[in-house]
């Protein structure tokens, strides 16, 4: 099949099949006469594989490794369990991460007003400065920044 065809059979677009060539992750295509794409069912069947494995957040580096352990009928699959669990910790780190700006950013958006007042402690964070410019001058007076 064409290259159009097989991106409609894998799932993959014709412009990340290319690239997927050009970097090494997959063999380049066949030729037919007239120089176009030939890809068989294995070819599509890969492509498959890759779009799977991205779907799944691995990198390109790890989408290779993953299929060099697929196409090796003798691995262990205990090598594969530990490129996967190590992924899941990436993405409990990734998620941690995305919790902690989520958390950030609420906080802020609670401490918006909203309204036609220029302060903004949304911008005064991104400014670096702090939410609350008196805190200084309150806890001179005893108060707290929470005040």
């Amino acid at each position: 099949m064409n290259i159009g065809e097989a991106s409609s059979a894998s799932g993959v677009s014709a412009k990340m099949i290319r690239y997927y060539e050009e970097i090494g992750l997959i063999a380049p295509a066949g030729r037919t006469a007239s120089n176009y794409r030939f890809y068989d069912a294995d070819s599509v069947n890969r492509l498959r594989f890759v779009r799977r494995a991205r779907s799944l957040g691995f990198s390109l580096e790890e989408t290779e490794r993953l299929l060099k352990l697929w196409d090796d009928k003798a691995r262990a699959s205990a090598e594969v369990k530990a490129l996967a669990l190590d992924h899941v910790e990436e993405l409990d780190r990734k998620i941690a991460e995305m919790q902690a700006m989520r958390d950030t950013l609420s906080h802020l958006a609670e401490r918006c007003h909203g309204d036609d007042r220029p302060n903004c402690p949304i911008l005064a964070d991104l400014e670096g400065r702090p939410l609350r410019q008196k805190t200084a001058a309150k806890e001179a007076r005893g108060g707290c920044c929470g005040d």
